[in-house]
């Protein structure tokens, strides 16, 4: 308070324009250090859609939004629900699976967002400390990094409701997603659809779009794109590196199926190059998260001189398993027989925690630095 008044009470007002910049929203920092992507005021309104059909925010609800509000997402589900004047609970503590269901019950939360480490946590706690709370959520929403198929299923069968997976970069904000608004069938492990208006496609090196069930990279036609951002704070050099001609090139790889759905594939700089084969982690982390022994598991490429690199797995073990080689073996096995062959980790190693963001994203760069 002795530093607020310190300045004066009077200000003038800065006429604006919706070009204007607005906000300097920092991104996680998942490759390196963040980048300031600058917003305009127009940005902002990008998330009102958003807001209303992936979320489904109605008037009804009391919203729990628990990302941390200097994230993206976090800032989305913290300042958006309040300008549409809809009841939120606002929690500083960190997530912890007791607090946050207790939370739940007491305010009567029937809207929910958080990133999918929050999810897997909810999930390793079991089925039975759910059985002791009284929840009224029927709407959960997820972003931040891919969600494992297992979570969604184990929130089908315990909560009798999908989580609703949607993806987005804190440079264009969230354009492809699943919509709790609408009763769409939910695949789970997929993104679901862009959102309508946004000309989202699958993106080869050279500018052209990929054939139907190749893997390609996300990207966003930034000339039929309203909501843009307005570029990288202070530097023009690394904003014109994010363009590929008309794309914005978000370095996130994925494929479309059959029915349209998108499915994530891993970082571009994360996919695994091991004996001609280009192996995206988060299919192998997924495998892994479905044996019982694992909460959590991030997956990289360790230089091998013969392969070029194998893949090597982290895993964060649930308290009822010891390390062990024998469950290194199991987990191999458990891969082996679940994927192709060549995805396996060769390398598996038991840590405490995987290191993170604040904001719950996984940095497998600290990883492979270390591997």
């Amino acid at each position: 308070c002795e530093y607020l008044n310190t300045f004066p009470i009077e200000y003038e007002v800065e006429a604006t324009t919706v070009e204007d910049p607005a906000i300097i929203q920092y991104t996680s920092g998942t490759t390196g250090l963040p980048k300031g992507a600058v917003w305009s005021h127009k940005f902002l309104l990008s998330l009102y859609p958003y807001m209303k059909y992936a979320i489904s925010l109605d008037e009804e609800d009391v919203f729990l939004g628990g990302a941390d509000p200097g994230w993206a997402y976090g800032m989305l589900c913290t300042f958006v629900p309040l300008s549409l004047g809809n009841r939120s609970v606002i929690y500083k503590g960190p997530f912890q699976v007791e607090d946050y269901y207790r939370l739940m019950e007491s305010y009567k939360v029937t809207n929910f967002a958080y990133a999918p480490t929050a999810y897997r946590m909810m999930m390793a706690a079991g089925s039975e400390l759910l059985q002791r709370y009284d929840l009224k959520v029927n709407k959960f929403s997820s972003a931040g990094e891919p969600l494992n198929a297992e979570v969604v299923r184990f929130f089908e069968k315990n909560f009798g409701r999908a989580i609703y997976d949607h993806y987005g970069a804190t440079e264009i904000s969230m354009i492809i997603c699943n919509y709790n608004a609408t009763d769409m069938e939910i695949k789970p492990g997929s993104m679901g659809f862009p959102m309508p208006g946004y000309h989202v496609a699958l993106i080869d090196e050279a500018g052209n779009p990929v054939s139907s069930g190749e893997t390609g990279q996300i990207a966003i036609d930034a000339t039929d794109f309203p909501f843009f951002f307005l570029g990288y704070w202070q530097s023009e050099e690394m904003t014109q590196q994010k363009r590929l001609g008309k794309w914005f090139m978000t370095g996130d790889l994925a494929t479309v199926d059959s029915d349209g759905y998108f499915w994530f594939e891993g970082r571009d700089d994360d996919v695994i190059t091991s004996a001609g084969y280009r192996i995206g982690p988060f299919e192998v982390e997924s495998s892994l998260i479905e044996h019982p022994a694992v909460i959590e598991a991030a997956v990289v490429g360790k230089p091998d001189e013969a392969k070029g690199e194998i893949v090597k797995a982290y895993v964060v073990l649930h308290p009822s398993y010891q390390p062990s080689n024998e469950l290194i073996e199991e987990l191999k096995d458990y891969v082996k027989n679940n994927l192709s062959k060549h995805q396996y980790p060769r390398e598996i190693e038991f840590i405490d925690e995987l290191p993170k963001t604040p904001s719950g994203k996984i940095q497998r760069f600290l990883l492979k630095q270390n591997s």
